[in-house]
């Protein structure tokens, strides 16, 4: 029956010896240590925790990677004794790692954890595999000792891998433009993902509780619509979704009608060529009237083609238009929001008081600057006082001797005698000692040089 999850076919006893032995060869050759795992626990656990625990502890990690070897998400009482069969025996203890499993919520009844994603899943079928009423779904496992043996329970770590695996080859797919999909393509889509379709619709209930995936009934038909790229959380299907899905649809049939014309129309052209050289030319002429017939109907299925392929890209575009449009809209209300408490009159007013202070602050400024001065008067004085300084600091001039002349050394030199240097000597002593009479002459003292 289409859209209803089948379980996985039990394993044969060769399957579950070859199956158990590569999980844990080493220890599943132990006698010894098998023996022990084999037998039941005891009834209270406080006898010997560290047995009880480390029995515990290897049956749960053995379930968990025996499922996860398989493939499979949900598990039974009846199939683990059949899988984890050795030497004619079954363990005897797996109803009690079962329970302590389900009160450590490792794994939950599949009949509740349908129930407890949304009812509505019940209706076609997906919760599916209940061998007992729904009010029978409620009941404590906890309080009871015994475990049906076909009661299936979901392994809740597998499941949440399933789920992550099947979000990730959806977007990686040819359907990621589509937001909305039908079972049966997602079921062929994600056939190395999930085993079986059992364990695709609990992959699908695990993202419908995370919000990720909704699943709709629509003319006996089950789709599938998927949260998109940006999206916290998937939309319900509504009648848009269902449109744009007939249109993806009959997209799909007409691109494959189209495409078996042109096969046809190959066909009927090969045939003619055959038959044109064997000099069949009637039969050669009515492979060409097929020829443009399907040619003919190819080219008008196109046109249909191209017309459902422009509705869907305005589709598209107009749902581009509305996330801008949303984009605008929370741009301006954040916009309006911000703004409200500013007007012009107050910017125009903080300006002022800005500019206001700003000039407070260059005179301060160049107030401070300028110094601290005790007027005109004191400042003529201090002129006059620092002239009268300078005119004390100038060295005193030697008494008797002439001013070294400054600038104009050259102008007081005395000019050099253009006569000639032909004199004699009588006339020169003659001249010396008219000079040191000179200088000894009354009121005339030469100092001696120092």
């Amino acid at each position: 029956m289409p859209g209803t999850c089948e379980r996985t076919p039990l394993l044969g006893d060769d399957q579950v010896s070859r199956s158990t032995d590569m999980t844990l060869a080493t220890e599943w050759e132990d006698d010894d240590r098998m023996n022990f795992l084999f037998s039941d626990f005891k009834e209270n656990r406080d006898v010997n925790t560290t047995d009880w625990d480390s029995k515990m502890d290897f049956w749960t990690a053995l379930i968990v990677k025996t499922c996860r070897d398989r493939g499979t998400v949900c598990v039974s009482l009846q199939e683990l004794s059949q899988t984890f069969r050795r030497k004619e025996k079954s363990p005897l203890g797996l109803a009690t790692v079962i329970q302590s499993m389900a009160r450590g919520g490792k794994i939950q009844r599949e009949s509740e954890f349908a129930a407890s994603v949304d009812c509505g899943w019940l209706s076609w079928g997906v919760g599916l595999l209940l061998v007992k009423p729904l009010k029978w779904t409620f009941s404590t496992l906890l309080g009871s000792s015994r475990v049906p043996l076909q009661e299936s329970f979901v392994v809740i770590e597998l499941v949440k891998e399933k789920a992550t695996e099947l979000l990730r080859v959806y977007r990686g797919s040819e359907f990621a433009s589509r937001s909305v999909v039908s079972l049966q393509e997602l079921c062929t889509l994600s056939s190395d993902v999930c085993m079986d379709e059992s364990t695709l619709c609990m992959a699908l209930l695990q993202l419908q509780r995370n919000k990720q995936v909704v699943v709709a009934l629509h003319e006996g038909e089950k789709i599938v619509k998927f949260c998109q790229p940006g999206q916290d959380r998937v939309s319900p299907v509504s009648e848009v979704d269902v449109g744009i899905y007939h249109l993806q649809r009959s997209e799909k049939l007409l691109g494959e009608r189209v495409e078996k014309l042109g096969l046809e129309a190959d066909k009927c052209k090969a045939e003619a060529r055959i038959l044109l050289r064997e000099g069949k030319k009637s039969q050669a002429l009515r492979c060409l009237r097929g020829c443009k017939r399907a040619e003919k109907r190819a080219d008008n299925l196109f046109v249909q083609l191209e017309s459902i392929r422009a509705i869907l890209d305005r589709i598209a575009q107009s749902q581009t238009d509305k996330m801008v449009m949303q984009a605008y809209q929370a741009g301006v209300s954040a916009l309006r929001l911000s703004l409200k408490d500013v007007t012009v009159e107050r910017a125009e007013s903080l300006v002022d008081q800005i500019q206001e202070l700003c000039d407070t602050q260059d005179e301060v400024n160049q107030t401070i600057s300028s110094g601290v001065t005790r007027g005109d008067e004191d400042i003529d004085e201090l002129e006059e006082e620092l002239r009268s300084l300078l005119e004390e600091s100038k060295p005193d001039s030697v008494s008797g001797l002439p001013q070294v002349p400054g600038r104009d050394l050259p102008s007081a030199l005395p000019v050099v005698p253009h006569s000639h240097s032909h004199a004699t000597t009588e006339e020169l002593e003659e001249e010396l000692s008219s000079r040191q009479k000179k200088a000894t002459s009354p009121g005339r003292r030469l100092e001696p040089a120092q």
